[in-house]
C-alpha cells in the first residue's frame, strides 16, 4: 500500500521522528564588569556631602550603572547598585559617629547592609577596635575595600547575608536605610532583635521610611542631610539616629 507523502512530511509515519519543537533563544547576556575595575574606571572619588572628612567612590551621570542591571544567565535580577550613592540614614549615622566617637571607641562594630562602607569607615576613623562591613552585593564588597583604603582604615568586608543567622560576636550593630521594603525590614528587624537578646547594642539610621519599627525606637540624634544623589546645595531633610529597644 502506498504511503501518504503528506503524512510522512508531517511526521505521521510509524517510523518518523517527531518534529523538533522550536527552541526559544535565551536572551543575550554580557559578562558583568569586574567590580574593582568598574569602580575605579566609572565612579568618581570625592568627599561625601555633609561629611567632607570621608572620601568615597560615588556614581555620577557618566558612570553607566545600567551595565550592572542586566539579568544573570539564569534570568534572575542582580542587586540594585545602592552602594554607589550615600543614603540619608547612613549619612546621619556616620555624622553621629564622627561627632560622638565614644559611641564606637574600643568596640567591635558591624555595619549591616554597608553599601559603600560609609558608616564602617566613620567607625574605624573614630576608634572602633574592630570593624566589619557586610553586604550581599559583590560590587559593594569591592567598593568597601577601595573606600577603606582611600580613607586609611582597615575594615573586614563580608559578602554574605547575615540576617538569617545568629547574632555576631560584636558589641554594636549599626544599619542604615534598610527599611524601605516590608520583607527586608521584617528580616532585618528579627535579626536585630536577636542581637539585642545577646546583649549587642543596635543603632539605626533612617529618614523615616515606611517599614521602620517606630514603636521600638528611641531617637538619639537628628541631622539634616541631602537626599540620595542630590547635591549638598539642595534642600536638606532630617534623618534620625535611633537606638533599637526590646
Amino acid at each position: 500500500m502506498a504511503t501518504d507523502r503528506r503524512s510522512r512530511r508531517a511526521g505521521a509515519g510509524p517510523h518518523e521522528r517527531p518534529a523538533r519543537r522550536a527552541v526559544k533563544p535565551r536572551p543575550k547576556t554580557h559578562p558583568r564588569p569586574d567590580p574593582l575595575r568598574f569602580i575605579r574606571a566609572h565612579m568618581r572619588l570625592a568627599p561625601v556631602p555633609t561629611i567632607p572628612e570621608i572620601r568615597l567612590y560615588m556614581a555620577h551621570q557618566g558612570s553607566g550603572l545600567w551595565r550592572l542591571g542586566e539579568p544573570y544567565e539564569d534570568g534572575s535580577e542582580p542587586p540594585a547598585p545602592y552602594w554607589a550613592f550615600p543614603w540619608a540614614g547612613g549619612l546621619a549615622l556616620a555624622r553621629h559617629i564622627l561627632e560622638r566617637p565614644e559611641t564606637v571607641a574600643g568596640h567591635r562594630v558591624l555595619d549591616l547592609g554597608s553599601g559603600s562602607g560609609l558608616v564602617a569607615i566613620a567607625a574605624a576613623m573614630s576608634g572602633a577596635r574592630e570593624v566589619t562591613a557586610a553586604d550581599i552585593d559583590r560590587y559593594a564588597v569591592a567598593a568597601i575595600g577601595l573606600n577603606a583604603a582611600e580613607n586609611g582604615v582597615t575594615i573586614a568586608a563580608l559578602g554574605s547575608d547575615l540576617t538569617t543567622g545568629r547574632a555576631p560576636a560584636v558589641d554594636l550593630v549599626m544599619t542604615g536605610d534598610l527599611f524601605y521594603e516590608r520583607e527586608l525590614a521584617e528580616r532585618v528587624t528579627a535579626f536585630l532583635t536577636r542581637c539585642l537578646a545577646d546583649g549587642v547594642e543596635v543603632l539605626i539610621g533612617d529618614p523615616g521610611r515606611a517599614y521602620l519599627p517606630r514603636s521600638r525606637l528611641r531617637l538619639v540624634a537628628e541631622y539634616p542631610v541631602p537626599d540620595v544623589g542630590e547635591a549638598v546645595t539642595t534642600a536638606m531633610k532630617p534623618s534620625g539616629v535611633f537606638a533599637l529597644e526590646p
